[in-house]
């Protein structure tokens, strides 16, 4: 039998004949319907762009990016998108391997690291068991292991939103395939310790795999001191993930990687495509990215720059926002603030951004894009809420 027709087959066994209908509609936050804290309230511009918006702050995006180098190396790959991109995904692959201190059978690409969560939770959870992650967080991974069949057991936040570690790791139990920690997390923003979630991963990951989705790390002060990279090169079962989306400026570009120990990767790639799903514009754009230092420095401080001056101005108006790690911000509303029409309020004044009812209360999240862009989210923020 082969790789597909057995991966169907075991789906269908595990009495999920539906899954890929869920997960083509997979929406990266839970539905009102699901067993989380948070849930979207229904939004008029994330998916595309209305000529309206002017400041699209929905998306966590790099307003900066992609860096000029890698626009001319995808402009000039576009004339081999006739060849398949096996040779550029190798040289990526060492490329990372290097910039990570592991050999390149620890690596594994994809297009983005949405992607990479979605085929780990597909080879995880095909028999059932349970995944363990805090909420709220990004739900993609939770969302298709529940899709086919399993159950998700959630641990609430400590109440500085950090990882509740000692609850996360009382939860797991017999049944459980995977512990899932977003650091720092979305949507809140949030960091988890370093040494903490490190001491957590030596111990924990002797009984279950845990997965980083360290998504965000490239914004934080300290990088060295809160990946997890090291306990893969320590042969811990650990995966991370990496993407870039976010600082590198190429989301629209999909590709992102895991770092994990050979074993585990084999136990991905014997059942789902790696390099087969990249193109050859995204391989020559991620390399020419590694390349470049000074880009991603230069977004880190102005994405500190508008952040600092979003969460000024909010703290000003009373609002109590959310510490960011991260290149966006969640803070909580006024609980009597209509959402659908705030939303529609700030859309009318071309500005995108995201609302989620948490705990059956109103909060916002806004994206760091340009300080020209902050500045009209602020002015159409005072607008709109006066």
């Amino acid at each position: 039998m082969n790789r597909r027709a057995w991966l169907r087959s075991s789906l269908i066994a595990a009495g999920s004949v539906s899954l890929m209908p869920k997960m083509g509609n997979s929406m990266p936050f839970a539905k009102q319907t699901s067993q989380s804290v948070i849930w979207e309230v229904d939004h008029p511009s994330y998916y595309g762009m209305p000529p309206e918006i002017t400041a699209k702050l929905n998306a966590n995006e790099n307003p900066y990016g992609p860096a000029s180098g890698v626009k001319k190396a995808i402009s000039e790959a576009v004339g081999l998108g006739n060849r398949y991109g096996h040779g550029d995904a190798a040289i990526l692959i060492d490329m990372i391997a290097k910039k990570e201190g592991v050999t390149k059978d620890h690596i594994m690409l994809g297009p983005g690291s949405t992607d990479l969560l979605e085929k780990t939770a597909i080879t995880r959870f095909l028999h059932g068991g349970n995944i363990v992650s805090a909420d709220p967080s990004y739900m993609s991974l939770i969302n298709t292991a529940q899709a086919i069949g399993a159950d998700w057991k959630a641990v609430p936040l400590t109440s500085d939103y950090a990882h509740d570690l000692p609850a996360m790791e009382a939860a797991i139990d017999s049944k459980t395939q995977l512990v899932y920690v977003c650091n720092p997390n979305n949507p809140t923003g949030s960091l988890t310790a370093g040494d903490k979630l490190r001491d957590f991963c030596s111990r924990v990951s002797t009984k279950v795999p845990i997965f980083i989705d360290e998504a965000y790390l490239d914004f934080l002060d300290d990088y060295a001191a809160n990946t997890m990279v090291g306990l893969v090169a320590d042969g811990k079962d650990v995966i991370v993930a990496r993407t870039f989306s976010k600082i590198y400026g190429m989301a629209g570009l999909r590709i992102g990687y895991i770092v994990a120990t050979p074993k585990r990767i084999e136990s991905i790639t014997s059942m789902v495509r790696s390099t087969m799903g990249l193109c050859v514009t995204s391989l020559k754009g991620a390399i020419a990215s590694l390349q470049d230092d000074g880009f991603c420095a230069e977004c880190k401080d102005l994405n500190t720059a508008a952040r600092e001056y979003v969460c000024s101005e909010l703290g000003q108006l009373g609002y109590k926002y959310i510490p960011s790690f991260t290149n966006f911000v969640l803070f909580p509303m006024k609980k009597d603030t209509d959402t659908r029409k705030f939303m529609r309020g700030m859309t009318e004044k071309g500005v995108g951004i995201r609302v989620f009812n948490i705990k059956n209360e109103p909060w916002c999240r806004v994206s760091i894009g340009t300080m020209p862009e902050m500045q009209l989210f602020t002015q159409a923020f005072k607008e709109v809420t006066a």
